[in-house]
């Protein structure tokens, strides 16, 4: 299946959540099994040489391709919540957001010192929320290798906040 065939399948929903945004709507991509697949597999090669050891996906689209990406590398996952949804000891990072603020939250003991890690979103904009992920993850001792994401808004320049290799497979 081709990057076309796969940019093809997002949904533009104009004026979504707010007045003058372009959304760009992934659902498409996850109900046709072929592009989901196609989606992990182009995630799980680009990341492939860096022989991580764990793979973090961020609150919440994160979870979906973080999680498969991580069975498909036969990898632990781990999630980074918003503020007040991991039951356990948290490292807190504050991000500021295309519309605003957020907290975001990771296990104490989710990664471990010299591990290799690489971080999962749906959406790379202003590199706000990933820039977070990172700094917690490297927080408990961790190496952030690659921040690998489906969509990315190029535009907006979020990559420039990312000093770790940032692998985008759809770009506007």
């Amino acid at each position: 299946m081709s990057l076309k065939s796969l940019k093809a399948k997002v949904r533009d929903i104009p004026d979504f959540p707010q007045k003058g945004v372009l959304f760009r709507d992934i659902t498409p991509l996850l109900k046709d099994p072929k592009s989901f697949r196609e989606i992990i597999a182009r995630l799980a090669a680009a990341v492939k040489k860096q022989k991580v050891d764990l793979v973090v996906g961020i609150e919440s689209r994160g979870f979906i391709f973080g999680a498969a990406l991580a069975a498909k590398l036969g990898r632990g996952f781990v999630p980074i919540r918003k503020k007040g949804k991991l039951p356990w000891m948290t490292r807190q990072v504050a991000c500021t957001l295309e519309y605003g603020q957020e907290v975001l939250e990771i296990h104490e003991d989710a990664v471990k010192p010299g591990q290799k890690v690489v971080i999962v979103d749906d959406l790379l904009a202003t590199g706000g929320t990933a820039e977070a992920a990172a700094k917690l993850v490297e927080q408990l001792g961790g190496k952030v290798v690659k921040v690998a994401f489906v969509i990315e808004l190029g535009f907006f320049k979020g990559r420039d906040k990312l000093k770790n290799v940032v692998f985008s497979l759809i770009q506007y």
